[in-house]
């Protein structure tokens, strides 16, 4: 076999795990708080600090790549992907779990960054485009598998086997790195812009940080405040950084073309809003349906299967409709599928999310394929891997902030309304001790302790406040689709679009292309 076609099967390998981690652990989470005693926000941080990580360092790693060698930094990103799975999966405690995370993610943005800028340095001609066409396939099989593959291996195994076979997989890939892919460099690599990166890095992560722990805490907690205080000092110090180097991370003027604009609003709301509303989801189907993690897995790809599907379609169609009229649409099929999930009550079934659950596939369907494309489509070929970078970290920084503020809405509303369910009865005193419970997964606890009379009081309450819980967070969550989908809808244009930079044709959609023969600098697609 051909090196060149060894290198596709190395990225695709190493895309394939990095893209089935971001997923594969949603259904996890409640084993993992029931075996670790992790707490509410530190389960959020699990999911969370891999966002980060990502959404920190995907410009970095790209601008790293283009100057040491793609080949360099891959390796360097699949070795520490690779030991980093192993870490989560022996993991002792919630913090060694989400530091491992932590440096998963760190890895994850090495290899993300660098994969198609690999691919496109070693194919050209047609042969790219289905070196493309093949890369794409792989990220959309692992996103859509993600929820299934995670469910059977939690139940069949363990939770820690999720992160366990990761490491198999990365060495063969390691393997095939060292023996068959060449090095590439980009031939004018730019600077590495460290300040920005810090600033925006730890800023991010201040932000987060006050999101998650007002639910734990209060908004008014000194140490909140405090938190939010230090993101936007650095944030705004970040942007005062990127407007005055020469070569920044971020090239702030991009924002000031309306499509891209258009585009990075669509990618922060899709994130922000169907992707990190997964978690909740997977909450309500194991802690208050009592479903396995292989059963939520099973009822989960009712979505993700419909994604796959609509997808394909819509990535040929990309080629010759206005993608304003698949991303716009789009989310507000997103925004109508949570508001069709809303309506929950102490009674409801599984069943009452299958409408939204199909339309909420075919919604994100629609807008995934082309919102890569959109995003380098406005550029000149040179700053098609910041576009498509900056593109992603929008998506990774939705769902960082999406998952928290849920958290901090989702804790506030359990509260009151186990407050309210309880009004009047023996448990009323105990409201809040037992809505900590819920979101700590130490409910069959409390229940073995309490006198039988009590047990079917509070299990009732329990569903309650769950159901009313959900029923804000779809609702909040589809405002922000539904906003996200008209200001696309609104800014994307077709005449910003480049004409060497035209979306990609359909066997490439998952990836930017430039003229035939030219290879962008890092690019990157979309995870979620």
């Amino acid at each position: 076999m051909a090196k060149k076609w060894w290198t596709l099967i190395a990225v695709s390998t190493a895309t394939f795990m990095l893209l089935l981690d971001v997923t594969i652990v949603s259904v996890a989470l409640p084993d993992i708080q029931r075996e670790l005693g992790a707490s509410f926000s530190q389960l959020q941080w699990v999911a969370d600090i891999y966002a980060l990580a990502l959404a920190s360092l995907l410009l970095t790693s790209g601008a790293l790549s283009d100057r040491l060698g793609r080949r360099r930094v891959f390796l360097a990103g699949l070795t520490l992907f690779t030991a980093a799975s192993l870490l989560c999966g022996v993991a002792q405690d919630p913090v060694m779990l989400i530091v491992s995370r932590g440096i998963q993610g760190i890895g994850g943005a090495m290899l993300f960054a660098t994969s198609l800028a690999l691919l496109a340095s070693t194919f050209h001609g047609r042969e790219r485009g289905m070196a493309f066409g093949v890369w794409g396939a792989v990220t959309g099989i692992a996103t859509a598998l993600g929820p299934i593959l995670g469910g059977l291996i939690t139940t069949g195994i363990s939770w820690r086997g999720i992160f366990v076979v990761n490491v198999p997989i990365g060495v063969i890939a390691i393997v095939l790195t060292l023996m068959k892919v060449d090095e590439s460099r980009a031939p004018h690599a730019r600077r590495i812009d460290w300040l920005g990166m810090i600033t925006f890095t730890l800023g991010l992560a201040a932000l987060v940080y006050g999101l998650t722990e007002a639910g734990e805490k209060s908004w008014g907690d000194g140490l909140v405040i405090g938190a939010f205080v230090v993101a936007a000092v650095l944030l705004v110090a970040f942007v005062a950084v990127e407007l005055m180097i020469d070569e920044p991370m971020f090239d702030l003027s991009l924002l000031r073309v309306p499509t891209f604009l258009g585009g990075s609003v669509a990618a922060f709301a899709m994130n922000g809003s169907l992707f990190a509303m997964l978690i909740y989801l997977v909450i309500y189907l194991q802690d208050s349906l009592g479903y396995s993690a292989m059963e939520t897995g099973l009822r989960l790809l009712v979505m993700s299967g419909t994604t796959m599907v609509v997808a394909t379609v819509a990535g040929r169609a990309s080629s010759h409709v206005p993608v304003r009229w698949l991303i716009g649409p789009g989310l507000l099929l997103v925004g109508v599928s949570l508001i069709l999930m809303a309506g929950l009550s102490a009674d409801s079934s599984w069943t009452h999310l299958i409408p939204g659950l199909i339309v909420a596939g075919i919604g994100s369907g629609l807008v995934n394929p082309p919102l890569a494309s959109t995003a380098v489509g406005v550029v000149p070929i040179h700053q098609s891997g910041m576009a498509s970078g900056a593109n992603n970290t929008f998506r990774q920084v939705g769902i960082a902030v999406g998952i928290a503020v849920y958290g901090s809405i989702f804790s506030s509303r359990m509260s009151s309304s186990m407050s309210d369910a309880l009004a009047g009865s023996p448990l009323a005193g105990r409201a809040n001790e037992l809505s900590g419970a819920v979101r700590s997964g130490r409910m069959g606890d409390v229940m073995a302790a309490l006198a039988p009379a009590d047990r079917g009081l509070l299990a009732h309450a329990t569903h309650t406040a769950m159901a009313d819980s959900m029923n804000l967070l779809l609702v909040v969550s589809a405002v922000v689709a539904l906003v996200g989908g008209v200001l696309a809808a609104a800014l994307i244009r077709s005449r910003d679009f480049v004409e060497s930079a035209r979306p990609a044709p359909a066997e490439a959609v998952a990836s930017p292309v430039g003229r035939t023969g030219e290879t962008p600098p890092s690019v990157t697609t979309p995870i979620g």
